[in-house]
């Protein structure tokens, strides 16, 4: 194995176990903030309701709560083990740490025993693999895609893998999601519009 390959393989991981590590902290953020934040707002909307009569009666907020009650069920599948990965996302974080700082070894010593490096960087890639957490809450791969990419330092991966903004640093599933959401609007809207047109022309033809 050569230099420039060990490099390339170090900076891989380095991407695989730093969006991990965030992804983790994702769902531990996830699990501990959006119940406290559901709970406010169904206080909020039960208090609004008792001084607007029309909150009582309005049909979608109140189907809004109770998407909110549903998500909070759903979270609190988590809730036993929430700690786990606040405890696995630090873990991941200190490999991350050890791998730039053997990658920053690699490239910049020339008399750097490639052996040496690479069963390190093998040690450090079978602690990643023994620290992770497979079941991971819905949508925290976008809240990782932020932390990792918007707040994490990753000039040291990025100097190898080269990330592109639409291919990598903006989830797929997002834009499939924002492009859906956009689509169903410009439908309903043009719709609403063409109705408006059309009551608008037959009241004035009358």
């Amino acid at each position: 194995m050569n230099k420039e390959t060990l490099l390339r393989q170090i900076a891989e991981c380095g991407y695989n176990v730093g969006f991990g590590a965030k992804k983790h902290f994702a769902t531990y953020d996830i699990i501990s903030k959006i119940p406290g934040i559901i709970n406010f707002l169904s206080i909020a909307f039960g208090v609004l309701s008792l001084s607007f009569i029309e909150l009582s009666s309005a049909k979608f907020l109140a189907a809004l709560v109770l998407i909110m009650g549903i998500v909070s069920v759903y979270l609190s599948c988590y809730e036993s083990e929430k700690g786990k990965y606040d405890e696995f996302g630090v873990k991941l974080t200190t490999i991350f740490n050890d791998l730039k700082s053997l990658y920053l070894v690699v490239r910049d010593t020339e008399s750097t025993d490639i052996e040496k490096s690479f069963l390190k960087f093998k040690d450090l890639e079978s602690s990643y693999y023994n620290n992770t957490l497979t079941k991971q809450v819905l949508f925290s791969d976008w809240y990782a895609h932020y932390k990792f990419f918007w707040q994490h330092q990753i000039d040291w991966v990025d100097e190898q893998l080269k990330f592109n903004f639409w291919r990598d640093k903006v989830p797929l599933s997002f834009i499939i999601t924002i492009l859906t959401v956009a689509t169903l609007c410009v439908i309903y809207f043009s719709d609403y519009f063409y109705e408006s047109v059309r009551y608008l022309w037959l009241s004035i033809s009358l």
